[in-house]
């Protein structure tokens, strides 16, 4: 009698996620990053864990997975930026600012997620394409 598990590769293929579930995860990608915040670098790191994981399983959560990631690394940079222009006060404003368009924004993209539709984040930029 052949072996048939010698023909099989060495990890199983990710089984596909039904249409509620990806739903769901694309919305975790958003929103992981509010918790996240509270941590440094932790708004990157939670939504990125997310994607890495559940990428594989659905072309919807790996679309928002790249988005919310993005969104976040782009956001990192603008907070640093802000901070950097607190020598010359501007930042503080700055901040505020990054900060209220980086909470509508997630939330916004939180919701199109659950809803099932595509959002693309305004004024982001696209390191993982």
């Amino acid at each position: 009698m052949e072996n048939q598990l010698s023909d099989s590769p060495l990890s199983p293929a990710p089984i596909p996620l039904n249409d509620s579930d990806a739903r769901m995860w694309a919305m975790f990608a958003h929103l992981s990053a509010i918790p996240g915040s509270f941590v440094l670098i932790g708004s990157i790191i939670a939504p990125l864990a997310i994607w890495q994981i559940q990428k594989e399983k659905s072309a919807f959560v790996d679309y928002h997975g790249k988005e919310a990631v993005n969104f976040q690394i782009t956001v990192a940079i603008a907070f640093a930026i802000s901070f950097l222009l607190m020598i010359l006060v501007i930042g503080a404003f700055l901040i505020f600012v990054v900060g209220i368009v980086w909470l509508v924004f997630t939330i916004i993209a939180a919701i199109k997620a659950n809803n099932g539709e595509y959002y693309r984040y305004p004024l982001t930029i696209r390191f993982i394409k």
